[in-house]
């Protein structure tokens, strides 16, 4: 191998292939990257069984190679160098790196053990544009389950028909559904039913600040997620088992609706939530005609309760959530105003943007005793 790069190119990718380096010491392979000089490009693998990824930097090859070294040191080096060229030069010593002023050499391992990100790329099934990646995804991902005991709550479903992909994600107590149109149906293959990990979805939003639309890909042998952006590629293994059936929870029709502001009732979750999480984290809406009464109490601390502007249709009505579910829902949402919809105590709330009916929040109410 001998090739020659600039600096500022690998540093802005190599962080991104950090985030695949395996910290785990079973397999000693995992903890490198895969470096490989080929056809003007520099590609650098790594891989920690659960997720892959691959990046490309333009480069001058004079003789294409393959190698393997120490992730940790080589990013940690790349990142001190200043901003020119960096030549890579693999001889009976090692990597060799030199700049203008540094001289390196990395010990390599035998690139033969390093594991492939998969055996093909698949058939092609979607693109994203990158400005609607965090549109869609950040509506979502936080309704994941945190918990391993039931490994398909800790995904994202992916359901494509035609020129349209559905993201739903429920961890039991809450859901988020978001819609979105993905391009000309004559350009997108398939029907699309798959489970993503949110891992997955988390590396997929970094991905998407680098330039360029983002095209998924499916290798179904293998039961792969592949998705690439002008040269950098992003493998994860999809979550097998049946997604639960959140059709049938979602309400088909309410008894009150009420909408509001988004900071402003987020505001008045955080005042009750100081007096919530004393307790089973309880925070209730009062709905009224024109406000929300939002309160909470704890017995060996103290209550509060705020008033957020609003205008209801239907009939008044009450219900309690947890509050964390609330701040969690509110936080990921950038829209201003956002409505609320329910049946009764005991249904569970709907919370949607008013901007945007392409999405929906469903949240199961907590059962309270009535003036306790």
């Amino acid at each position: 191998m001998k090739v020659s790069l600039l600096s500022e190119n690998l540093q802005k990718k190599i962080l991104f292939a950090n985030h695949a380096v395996s910290n785990r010491g079973q397999l000693p392979i995992l903890s490198n990257f895969l470096i490989k000089a080929k056809k003007g490009n520099l590609i650098i693998k790594s891989t920690d069984l659960e997720i892959g990824i691959s990046i490309e930097i333009p480069a001058k090859v004079e003789e294409e190679g393959i190698t393997a070294v120490s992730a940790k040191i080589f990013s940690e080096l790349v990142s001190m160098i200043p901003t020119g060229k960096i030549n890579l030069n693999l001889n009976k010593h090692g990597l060799e790196l030199t700049t203008e002023k540094i001289k390196t050499v990395f010990q390599v391992s035998t690139p033969d053990e390093f594991p492939k990100l998969y055996e093909n790329i698949g058939e092609e099934t979607m693109t994203i544009k990158k400005e609607d990646v965090t549109k869609i995804f950040n509506k979502v991902i936080f309704a994941t389950s945190q918990e391993n005991t039931r490994p398909i709550l800790s995904g994202v479903l992916f359901k494509k028909q035609k020129n349209k992909l559905l993201v739903v994600a429920t961890d039991g107590y809450r859901l988020s559904l978001k819609e979105s149109v993905l391009g000309n149906k004559e350009d997108l293959k398939g029907e699309v039913l798959l489970i993503v990990p949110t891992r997955v979805i988390r590396e997929l939003i970094v991905m998407s600040k680098n330039e360029g639309d983002i095209k998924g890909y499916i290798a179904k042998e293998n039961n792969q997620m592949v998705f690439l952006q002008n040269g950098t590629v992003l493998v994860g293994r999809a979550i097998e088992g049946e997604f639960p059936n959140y059709e049938k929870i979602i309400p088909d029709s309410f008894s009150t609706k009420t909408s509001f502001d988004r900071e402003e009732l987020q505001k008045a979750i955080k005042a009750c939530y100081v007096f919530a999480r004393e307790t089973t984290n309880v925070v209730r809406f009062s709905i009224k005609k024109e406000k929300m009464i939002v309160s909470s109490s704890a017995p060996s601390v103290g209550e509060t309760s705020v008033d957020v502007e609003a205008r209801m249709t239907g009939e008044e009505n009450e219900i309690a959530f947890n509050g964390r579910y609330l701040l969690d829902l509110l936080s990921n949402i950038e829209e201003d105003t956002m409505s609320f919809e329910m049946s009764g105590s005991v249904s569970p709330g709907v919370f949607k943007v008013e901007k945007d009916p392409t999405f929906l929040h469903l949240i199961m109410p907590i059962r309270v005793q009535q003036g306790g």
